[in-house]
């Protein structure tokens, strides 16, 4: 038992060390000249002080990746309800060979059945499907020719069921109503679908870095925001988003909302400065719950666990990919401390290898920062030693 005890000290040692700024300052600094980082964009920010800990390059306009879907998710919590729901009905129509359908940009729909299924999801082929039969046990003879009118869809989607119906021998014209219109056109119901709250959409969308769940929820917030619902209208939603919360937005550039674009560039002050203002304000703490744990789940499942295991479950961040871009951007626990992080590392070698090679070298480097907060030591009288737990339960032993 003694034994037990006398390690405690230097355990706790260990973390205190851990804990200071300037160390992880060190650390940053020794590791992120490593060549496999290619000279990367670097801001580590104390979430306690909101203090710059290290810097390099952190003005330097980089392609962001994925690691944009964070204002993505950020507007969509400044100008939309978080427990919106988005529902999409089909109906036969009062009119002879007709059909309606009415939407509400619901972002949810999957374009591919199988993904549906296994998700619980709505899917375009299943209205797709659902409507076609129903249209033929509506009609006698035949139905060559027909007309859709619809309400909210995304013009992607309007294509995809017009192609359909081509495919399937049927000249579907497609026409864009009013909600009341449509309601006066609609007949029997053939289906209706509800999505999930929007808070749940958000969080798979980060988690798993759904691009055209990004896209769609963008122009959503765009569209919320008083803006147009296109790229120029993101863009500006972007700006704006940075600017409410007095982030300097003159180096961002944005030509979409998931990421894919080369083109677009932000610095890592600009994300950092983001994920110090999002954690302080309580309306986006989904946003932050929702970022993929390191070793646990979603696009970090698979990091950490065999590079920087002591990091398992200490870190959550954004990913960010593209050909030799290898980026990542969150939180890391260390101790009673959490640091914000941005490591944007977008000049490397177009390789997969060049990117494994970076992407385990922020590995390591985060695992060298990430420490568990570990029970505390109150000393108590005639020789005994309380251990606190994380709750802030004591549990006394004697000495």
């Amino acid at each position: 038992m003694a034994c037990l005890i006398l390690a405690i000290p230097n355990f706790f040692t260990q973390q205190a060390d851990a804990l200071d700024p300037n160390s992880v300052a060190a650390i940053f600094d020794h590791l992120s000249s490593n060549k496999e980082l290619a000279n990367p964009s670097i801001v580590v920010i104390d979430e306690k002080t909101g203090e710059v800990v290290y810097e390099k390059n952190s003005t330097s306009p980089r392609k962001p990746a994925s690691v944009l879907k964070l204002l993505t998710a950020t507007a969509a919590y400044t100008y939309l309800q978080p427990t919106q729901r988005f529902t999409t009905s089909a109906y036969v129509g009062t009119k002879a060979k007709s059909l309606v359908i009415q939407g509400s940009l619901d972002p949810w729909i999957s374009l591919i059945h199988l993904q549906a299924v296994k998700m619980g999801r709505t899917s375009l082929p299943r209205i797709e499907f659902s409507t076609l039969n129903a249209l033929k046990k509506a009609n006698v003879g035949s139905i060559k020719y027909i007309t859709i009118y619809f309400t909210n869809l995304y013009s992607q989607d309007v294509a995809n069921i017009k192609k359909f119906y081509s495919r399937h021998g049927v000249h579907a014209i497609m026409k864009r109503v009013s909600n009341e219109t449509a309601q006066s056109l609609s007949g029997e119901e053939i289906l209706s679908s509800e999505s999930p709250e929007l808070q749940e959409i958000l969080a798979f969308t980060l988690t798993w870095s759904d691009n055209l769940l990004a896209e769609r929820i963008a122009r959503l917030a765009s569209s919320a925001a008083g803006h147009t619902s296109d790229d120029a209208g993101v863009a500006q939603t972007f700006s704006e988003v940075l600017s409410n919360f007095g982030i300097e937005s003159k180096d961002l550039i944005t030509h979409d909302a998931s990421g894919l674009s080369k083109l677009n560039r932000i610095t890592a002050r600009q994300v950092g400065t983001l994920l110090i203002k999002i954690q302080e304000d309580s309306k986006f703490a989904p946003l932050v719950g929702g970022l993929p744990i390191g070793g646990i789940s979603g696009t970090l499942k698979n990091r950490f666990i065999k590079t920087a295991p002591q990091a398992i479950g200490l870190i959550k961040a954004k990913t960010g990919t593209l050909n030799g871009t290898a980026n990542l951007a969150g939180y890391v626990e260390s101790g009673d401390r959490e640091y914000a992080f941005v490591i944007l590392a977008d000049q490397l070698t177009k390789t997969s290898t060049a990117e494994n090679r970076a992407r385990d070298t922020v590995d390591r480097l985060l695992g060298k920062i990430a420490y568990p907060i570990l029970p505390g030591v109150v000393e108590q009288p005639e020789g005994q030693l309380a251990v606190t737990d994380q709750s802030g339960n004591q549990i006394t032993a004697t000495n």
